[in-house]
């Protein structure tokens, strides 16, 4: 038994015996999310098959309230449940249109026709300090989990956040596995690049890590200046230092958001090492020929995102540049994830070694036009100068999403979404993709 699962096991223990304390049973919460999502990925300029797969799932969250007393204890608990209604194909199977592989785990190339996974999580309140070990969803700028599919990412760890100080948040834990979204199993984590042993066969696991540590927080400086710093350390492979500031100001009866991020990072353990990096503790990235530091984690990205908002109306604009031999590290496991990148969007990342991006974005809320519920919204980015052995190689996407919430009735608040996305490169497969999403949040308590 790992150290989370003991500690998690104690603090149940604890817990039970307290169960009937006021505060535990009155302020617990239940809900049900329903989601029926039908995803379309077709290649463009490949002879590759498309990838259409269409499921429903069930995501079940229980809240305790924490008993009274000095610490009060609580326990959450969360219960997936992914139904298949299309599987869309065969993987590997000759002459096929399509393949299978993206909302569902694969079972002898076919996806499984359901899959599951649950999660407990102990929970622990002194003051305005909160301690919850277990199962995790992080949403931090060194970590976020990833829920752009059927069922979300689960993490594994323990992470304590205090409030104790008015408008300062500090926040600082330890993940040691993951579900990926379209997993059932704990799996180590790892970045882009993470490689087997040099001369290792093909069955021999990837390098990988069970320890990323992170710390930071937000202080509100006004109520419209917020800044952040944040540190992430993922064993064997990287250090990353962040620094935030986002600014809200009323301009002109509207509001202008500044959001301005900058990363750096660097290499840690094997990482640092060529006999690390032979291990397979590598990096994705450019480096010439015969570099010896080829493999080694280092990466400077910075960004500046800028949205006005006035009478409905949205307009965004921003900029992103990375820097350094290494792309721009972040917690990957090759099966969907997340990077706190203004330029992570529905398709593309836009995080290579060298890459400078540019994004424009227009929103519209049709509420001002009577029409509540109703949304649409538009993004085009652009990216080149990718460090590469081709010469000007370069990518765009654009993203378009169209979402309404049932504002009345019996069905009030079921969500519709239409997500549509095209993406080009000169050096990558050109895709173009729909997602068609119902979502429903059922409260149970």
């Amino acid at each position: 038994m790992n150290k989370t699962s003991l500690a998690l096991a104690i603090t149940l223990a604890t817990i039970a015996n307290q169960a009937v304390a006021a505060g535990f049973i009155e302020d617990s919460k239940a809900s049900l999310d329903l989601r029926n999502f039908y995803f379309n990925q077709d290649t463009r300029n490949q002879s590759a098959p498309s990838s259409r797969e269409w499921g429903q799932g069930f995501i079940l969250n229980v809240q305790s309230g924490f008993t009274e007393g000095t610490v009060g204890v609580g326990v959450d608990a969360i219960g997936l449940l992914g139904v298949r209604l299309d599987g869309g194909g065969r993987s590997g199977k000759a002459g096929i249109d399509r393949t299978p592989g993206t909302l569902f785990p694969l079972d002898s190339g076919n996806a499984r026709h359901d899959y599951g996974k649950v999660g407990a999580t102990a929970k622990a309140r002194l003051s305005r300090t909160e301690l919850r070990i277990g199962t995790l969803l992080p949403r931090l700028p060194v970590v976020t989990y990833n829920d752009g599919r059927l069922l979300p990412q689960l993490f594994q760890g323990g992470q304590i956040t205090s409030q104790e100080v008015d408008g300062l948040t500090l926040t600082a834990g330890k993940l040691e596995h993951t579900k990926t979204r379209s997993s059932t199993e704990d799996i180590s984590l790892r970045i882009a690049g993470a490689a087997r042993p040099t001369g290792s066969p093909a069955s021999t696991p990837l390098a990988d890590s069970n320890a990323f540590y992170f710390a930071g927080g937000d202080y509100k400086l006004t109520k419209d200046l917020t800044a952040q710093y944040y540190y992430g350390n993922l064993e064997d492979f990287y250090r990353q230092h962040f620094l935030g500031l986002v600014h809200n100001w009323g301009l002109g009866g509207g509001n202008l958001k500044s959001d301005l991020r900058y990363f750096h990072s660097g290499s840690d353990g094997r990482n640092g090492s060529v006999a690390g990096r032979a291990q397979g503790y590598r990096s994705s990235g450019y480096w010439a020929a015969g570099d010896s530091k080829a493999g080694e984690v280092d990466n400077r990205t910075w960004s500046a995102l800028f949205t006005y908002g006035h009478s409905g109306h949205e307009l965004s604009a921003g900029y992103q540049q990375v820097s350094g031999d290494s792309a721009f590290p972040f917690l990957n496991q090759g099966d969907g994830s997340t990077a706190y990148l203004i330029t992570d969007r529905q398709i593309g990342k836009f995080l290579s070694a060298g890459e400078r991006t540019w994004l424009v974005g227009y929103g519209y809320d049709f509420g001002k036009l009577g029409v509540p519920g109703l949304k649409a919204s538009v993004v085009y980015l652009s990216g080149d100068n990718i460090d590469s052995a081709e010469r000007d190689r370069k990518e765009w996407e654009r993203d378009f999403r169209l979402d309404y919430t049932l504002q009345a009735g019996a069905l009030k608040g079921l969500g519709l979404s239409w997500r549509n996305a095209s993406f080009r490169s000169n050096a990558a497969a050109d895709l173009d993709e729909n997602r068609l999403i119902v979502s429903y949040n059922l409260p149970l308590l």
